[in-house]
């Protein structure tokens, strides 16, 4: 039987060596070579290489295509940004910062799943099964019957998966497996890729469905090899502020769904609760309105938020503050000089901060209206008008950019009682909608007119 032996190859050109080295001898890149398993060739295998079959080529018409069967873990907010629930022999990998709630959101469906009658195990290789226990009782889930395995080695870890061929796997975490077949400590490099690269030809090959906790870096990146979000079918981050009780669940990529889906929770004494209508956490209660604040529609995945954004421009030094929470700084101040070109308001002497309300990040464009006229309101000190909503994209020559799917973002908002819009011309519905006034507009200027007729 071939016998794997540790080589190092080198990220730069490819070149292996049989030892560490500070320099690669093929490229001559510095600390470039890196740990990983080569399998040593068998004799047999290379004697009837050349009698090989190759393997049958298809057509994509000839392929039969069926959906793939999901299975609802219980909790509607997590099978959103699943794409509809977990399916067999797929591999999840869930990221985020420590103690945000990985762990309590995943012993929480491994236990509805179970109580649906799936077989379950959670591997745990940063706790014992004694804290796991304790865990399980404060969140509620007594008499739990999910399986627990206290491991970090890899090939007992495998060898549990196919004696007792659990339908959902949780590995919690990846950095914390190592292999016998490397000699690098568990959570570097070639360690989580390995480690991974095992788990899913496991999960692929049983049916299993595995998921994966994986830690990250300071920036918020999943720590460990790029490669690891290559290998994975889905890829989760969670989002939000440790001191807040509210929870995102934000889908990166996902083999069986829509990218980008969000899941909202609160932070509960049981643990994670879904929050049904999200909407609520990101608008402040305001008794009157407030200059400076102005309501957002956002689109995030497939469902609609509406979400207040809140700006403050107070005078400034000699150099003046430019800051943003949720939103992009860089496409801020190229906000701000659209403003002072194309509307002649001049923004140059002052303090600018502006804030999405309940911790959300906004990366779309359409926001970019909604923090003109929050900064133009809080410039002039005289609040929009009550029930206001805005979105629309801006660009630099002044011209306002319709919105992807503005129809269900005019909808949303006057479900939620909003009465008066500011959206892009091409925006504007065809047929009125009950209860909502919509003012379209092509230019900053025209919204700004508009909404100094309304104020």
């Amino acid at each position: 039987m071939a016998k794997d032996k540790t080589i190092y190859t080198c990220t730069e050109c490819g070149g292996t060596s049989p030892k560490w080295l500070g320099k690669c001898p093929h490229c001559g890149a510095w600390n470039t070579l890196i740990e990983s398993v080569a399998e040593s060739p068998s004799p047999m295998k290379n004697r009837f290489a050349s009698l090989a079959k190759p393997s049958e080529v298809a057509t994509l018409a000839d392929i039969e295509a069926t959906d793939m069967a999901r299975t609802p873990t219980g909790h509607e907010e997590l099978d959103r940004v699943l794409g509809g629930g977990i399916v067999e022999g797929g591999v999840v990998l869930i990221g985020g910062d420590p103690g945000i709630g990985k762990s309590t959101l995943l012993l929480q469906a491994l236990d509805s799943l179970q109580r649906a009658g799936l077989d379950t195990l959670y591997v745990t290789g940063e706790e014992s099964g004694a804290q796991v226990a304790l865990r399980s009782r404060r969140l509620g889930l007594d008499g739990s019957q999910v399986k627990v395995l206290a491991e970090i080695q890899l090939e007992k870890i495998l060898a549990t998966l196919e004696a007792t061929r659990p339908a959902v796997a949780v590995i919690d975490s990846i950095q914390t497996v190592y292999s016998e077949q490397l000699t690098s400590a568990p959570g570097s490099v070639a360690q989580v890729r390995e480690c991974a690269a095992h788990l899913t030809r496991a999960a692929k090959s049983s049916g299993v469905c595995i998921i994966l906790v994986g830690h990250v870096t300071k920036e918020g990146a999943l720590a460990g090899p790029r490669v690891l979000e290559h290998m994975v079918d889905t890829v989760l981050y969670f989002e939000g502020d440790t001191h807040s009780s509210f929870r995102l669940v934000r889908a990166i990529k996902n083999r069986f769904g829509a990218v980008n889906e969000i899941g909202v929770f609160a932070m509960t004494e049981k643990g994670l609760k879904g929050v049904t209508n999200p909407s609520a956490i990101f608008l402040s209660q305001h008794s009157e309105p407030v200059p400076g604040s102005c309501v957002l529609v956002t689109l995030e995945g497939t469902r609609p938020l509406l979400v207040e954004i809140q700006a403050l421009v107070d005078s400034g030094g000699p150099s003046p503050r430019r800051l943003s929470v949720g939103l992009d700084r860089d496409r801020l101040a190229m906000l701000l000089a659209v403003l002072h070109r194309h509307a002649g308001i001049a923004c140059m002497d002052q303090d600018v901060f502006v804030n999405a309300v309940g911790g959300v990040r906004i990366s779309e464009p359409a926001a970019d209206l909604s923090v003109l006229l929050a900064i133009t309101s809080s410039l002039r000190g005289k609040p929009l008008p009550k029930g206001f909503i805005a979105f629309g994209e801006v660009g630099l020559a002044g011209e306002v950019r319709p919105a992807p799917r503005g129809q269900e973002r005019l909808k949303e908002a006057a479900k939620l009682g909003f009465s008066v819009a500011v959206v892009p011309k091409a925006n504007a519905p065809k047929k009125p909608i009950e209860g909502l006034t919509i003012h379209a507009v092509e230019r900053v200027e025209q919204a700004i007119e508009v909404v100094r007729s309304l104020a």
